[in-house]
């Protein structure tokens, strides 16, 4: 397993070009899910310096806290409510520009900005958890963003 992150240069897409093979690495012989979300939180994280990052895990009917980087977070999100709990909910990634004009979003930070939130799958394709990532800037996530990070959280699936 890698002791550290490689630095990573060069565009968005490269960026995660260069990242995925090396998420792929740390993360194939690691059988328990928290532990590999926590790998990918820290490793996206440190990659692209975003607010915060991290994964929310379906218990029961809400989404639970879990692995993540980043400020303090909300601990329980109801379906369906924020930017979450909508992901949840419709099982489609959501990219929000700016978290002021999302109805019902969920105010865990004032500092965050625009945020991104992935559906993660079991074998049988129902949503376990989502990937939450927030950006202190407006507009950050496009669907780059979307495609990569749909490609990493199969790695979890």
């Amino acid at each position: 397993m890698a002791e550290h992150l490689e630095i990573i240069e060069g565009s968005k897409a490269e960026r995660y070009a260069a990242l995925l093979p090396q998420i792929e690495s740390v993360l194939e012989d690691e059988p328990d899910p928290i532990a590999r979300m926590a790998n990918m939180a820290a490793m996206l994280h440190e990659t692209f310096r975003w607010w915060w990052t991290g994964f929310y895990r379906v218990i029961g009917d809400e989404l639970v806290l879990g692995p993540f980087q980043g400020p303090l977070a909300c601990t329980r999100i109801r379906r369906g409510r924020g930017v979450c709990g909508t992901a949840w909910d419709k099982d489609e990634t959501q990219i929000v520009p700016d978290v002021d004009k999302f109805p019902g979003h969920i105010a865990c930070s004032s500092a965050s900005r625009s945020e991104i939130v992935v559906p993660v799958h079991d074998a049988q394709g129902h949503v376990i958890a989502v990937l939450d990532i927030d950006s202190a800037e407006l507009a950050t996530f496009d669907e780059t963003d979307k495609e990569w990070l749909e490609k990493m959280v199969k790695i979890l699936e």
